[in-house]
């Protein structure tokens, strides 16, 4: 099954300390996914990934990185489903960002997992057809 990893994962990997076991765990199974041709990758996770990095050298870096990785089209529907997660998640008590939702929206049409360290993702697959990645 392909795997849509979430801004979390791919922080941990590309911009963090290297050196700590939980990354190089991680960063393994992200290589793996990647050699597998599995990852997927959509607009707004893409976004956020660049969104910050007030160094002109390191976001070309990124940028470059990240451009080996096609984004999957996203349509009005899909919004239109992530606003519909956002509110069955609501009226459950739990909240979320925009993003999320169409992180969700977006896993649940192209049939995909999503690897993510936001604990936020364990509450809405509660309540919505997602699944999450088990490493």
């Amino acid at each position: 099954m392909n795997v849509l990893i979430d801004t979390s994962i791919w922080s941990l990997v590309l911009r963090r300390n290297k050196s700590l076991n939980q990354n190089v765990e991680i960063r393994k199974v992200v290589e793996e996914l990647i050699e597998e041709f599995r990852v997927q990758m959509v607009g707004p996770i893409r976004q956020e990934i660049l969104s910050g990095i007030t160094n002109k050298g390191q976001f070309l870096k990124l940028l470059e990185i990240l451009q080996s990785f096609e984004d999957l089209t996203l349509n009005t529907s899909d919004y239109e489903r992530a606003a519909e997660m956002f509110n069955i998640c609501r009226k459950k008590g739990i909240q979320g960002s925009h993003v999320d939702f169409v992180i969700c929206a977006a896993a649940e049409r192209y049939q995909l997992t999503i690897f993510t360290l936001d604990a936020d993702f364990q509450h809405y697959a509660k309540h919505l057809p997602i699944r999450l990645f088990q490493t």
